[in-house]
């Protein structure tokens, strides 16, 4: 009898997943659940789990196609039009922390290892995949063999340096923030509380009051099903501007995600609403970690140094830049590190990284809205500019450097 099928891969991933939630619940989010999971899954991958086990569940491709798109445009539901338009201080703080790192990381890296390899590890320890393809494609026609297999592995444990980084960043500011509203140094009137209350990945406002352009849809016919359907439509408006703009799909699916809830087609939190979020999510993060599968021991021994060495020179620029940034926006140090730092993994895990590091701070419902407010918006901003749109354009210039 076989023992391993779909549903044992299921198992087995579900299994990972919480254990890295257990962990970051056991240590109040300073081991991040999505480092933990990481790390059990590279650890599986070099052991026992089937190379395809992501694939073997049911969470490819869904995952990293509608299930990402569903979820984009799900986070435009719990981010006002307000909210987005105050980020233009985190769309500076990113673009200059991402200057530093690839700023210091090609004027000093070349000290310590190839250029080559300085060339095809600095785009993607700015972003995602498609910074590390475009590198690793280049870095082959070229002839640099070891650079093309560096561009990848940068991408797959880039990760194990930003969760780490990004969890104490938010702990600090978290707490910087809590002693400024127990000490009563901030005062949120009832309007401010209002608008805090829906701001979360799971978190369901009370938004009967407020009017919209569309009338509201009765709940006997607004089931979580066509709730999925609408949210749909507008991932695939999203996906059709993506194919015919330049700016990506994702972006779009931010931006109309936010429109739609606005005028009222779709409703705040509307995959929490649906009862459809949990599984979305686990699916897109099983995708990311898919990543791993092929990053052999081999593969990370024969490179393990220049990609230490870079990271550290890397995100050391980033840290100067985003201190000189944040000191002449007048925003918190910590804040500015961490929205930057979002460029080593980008979405979904900036989300759950600053949701679980809100909720291990503290239990009170007003506290926790107080604290997703000033971070949540930010850090969901910062992953998008630094990974979806920056990483690109930073590897369409490198790859022209071999």
């Amino acid at each position: 009898m076989v023992l391993f099928n779909f549903a044992s891969a299921f198992v087995l991933c579900a299994v990972v997943f919480v254990i890295g939630e257990w962990v970051s619940n056991a240590t109040k989010a300073w081991l991040p659940s999505v480092f933990v999971t990481a790390c059990l899954m590279l650890l599986g991958y070099w052991t026992c789990f089937p190379k395809e086990i992501v694939k073997d569940a049911g969470l490819l491709p869904f995952g990293s196609t509608i299930g990402i798109f569903l979820l984009i445009t799900h986070i435009g539901t719990i981010i006002s039009v307000k909210q987005l338009a105050e980020q233009w201080r985190t769309i500076v703080v990113c673009l200059a922390g991402l200057a530093g790192m690839i700023g210091l990381g090609y004027a000093v890296g070349q000290f310590f290892m190839p250029r080559e390899l300085v060339i095809a590890g600095l785009p993607p320890l700015t972003g995602g995949i498609v910074a590390a393809t475009i590198m690793k494609v280049a870095a082959a026609k070229a002839g640099f063999a070891v650079a093309s297999v560096f561009a990848i592995t940068m991408y797959c444990v880039q990760g194990f340096a930003g969760y780490p980084l990004t969890a104490i960043c938010l702990q600090f500011e978290g707490r910087r923030l809590l002693k400024k509203y127990r000490s009563g140094e901030v005062h949120l009137t009832p309007e401010q509380l209002k608008e805090m209350e829906g701001i979360g990945l799971t978190a369901i406002a009370d938004d009967s009051h407020v009017k919209k352009l569309l009338p509201k849809m009765p709940k006997l016919f607004n089931t979580p099903v066509f709730m999925l359907a609408k949210l749909g439509f507008v991932a695939w408006i999203a996906t059709l501007l993506g194919q015919v703009t330049p700016v990506n799909g994702a972006i779009w699916a931010l931006v109309l995600g936010i429109v739609a809830t606005y005028i009222g087609f779709l409703e705040t939190n509307t995959l929490s609403r649906a009862n459809s979020y949990w599984i979305i999510m686990f699916a897109l993060m099983m995708f990311v970690f898919d990543g791993l599968k092929d990053c052999t021991p081999d593969m990370l021994v024969s490179i393990i140094i220049p990609m230490i060495v870079l990271i550290i020179i890397g995100v050391i620029g980033m840290g100067i830049t985003s201190f000189i940034i944040a000191k002449i926006l007048r925003m918190s140090f910590f804040l500015a590190f961490a929205n930057g730092l979002t460029a080593l993994y980008g979405f979904p895990c900036d989300a759950i990284i600053t949701e679980m590091t809100c909720n291990s701070l503290t239990k009170d419902n007003i506290e926790r809205s107080y604290l997703m407010a000033h971070m949540f918006p930010s850090m969901i901003v910062g992953g998008f500019v630094t990974v979806t749109i920056t990483s690109v354009l930073i590897a369409g210039y490198f790859a022209t450097l071999f």
